[in-house]
């Protein structure tokens, strides 16, 4: 949406987000757009209504540049591989959508009806790309060193933990690069249930190997359940 279209209220509720991500935003337009999901795009009765799916896409690059340029100037010793798992391990759904709750994203988020009477405020896929989302925004609106900070400073906790090894494993990475270590291997996630209501639902994955189960694992969204089934999958390898 345009600045100039934002109700006052509208106005107001952004000015102090914005001073709550530490930002002072010169186009709210911008970090509008960024809560703006597709559910209420599709619903409101405005033509033309932007939704925040392209800012996500731009938020998740400048987000993987700058995780990778912090890891290739602090981590000298690691090889690519582990570099890889490391910013797979920061950059995951699960510390993304913890940030966006941190920053109470969810309390701004603008959403359909449906989605919101099912949780959407909540659900950790949707909290997850609206923080990167508000990224985009950031990069548009201030740059790249302002965009590049922010992250740095939502995820230092993240960042300064794999060096004491404490970073989220990658257990697909890992499989992976395991599976891969033998030519015409394929590996296959399929999900094979999805139980609850919208806003609880447990989801069930597969993970198999040439056609051969080897993982089965559960989550509240599908990257974890994915996620869970290559952890299963590894024990069983080994």
């Amino acid at each position: 949406m345009n600045a100039n279209e934002l109700t006052a209220e509208r106005r107001r509720e952004l000015t102090e987000l914005s001073q709550k991500l530490g930002v002072d935003f010169k186009d709210l337009g911008l970090l509008d757009t960024a809560l703006t999901h597709t559910s209420y795009a599709n619903e409101s009765l405005r033509r033309n209504t932007t939704h925040n799916e392209r800012l996500e896409y731009l938020g998740d690059a400048v987000l993987e540049l700058a995780t990778s340029d912090y890891l290739y100037k602090h981590y000298p010793h690691l090889p690519e591989g582990d570099l890889t798992k490391a910013r797979a391990s920061v950059v995951c759904e699960e510390t993304l959508s913890c940030r966006a709750v941190d920053i109470c994203l969810g309390e701004h988020l603008l959403l359909g009806n449906g989605e919101r009477m099912n949780g959407g405020d909540k659900r950790p896929s949707i909290l997850a790309d609206t923080f990167e989302a508000v990224i985009g925004a950031i990069y548009l609106d201030q740059g790249w060193e302002t965009a590049q900070k922010y992250i740095l400073t939502q995820l230092r906790k993240e960042l300064v933990g794999i060096k004491s090894g404490h970073q989220r494993q990658d257990y697909k990475t890992i499989l992976q690069e395991k599976i891969q270590r033998r030519p015409g291997q394929r590996i296959i996630y399929e999900l094979l249930a999805a139980d609850g209501p919208d806003h609880a639902k447990t989801f069930t994955v597969c993970v198999s190997v040439n056609g051969m189960a080897c993982g089965v694992g559960k989550g509240h969204s599908k990257k974890e359940a994915e996620q869970a089934a290559a952890k299963e999958a590894l024990g069983h390898l080994k």
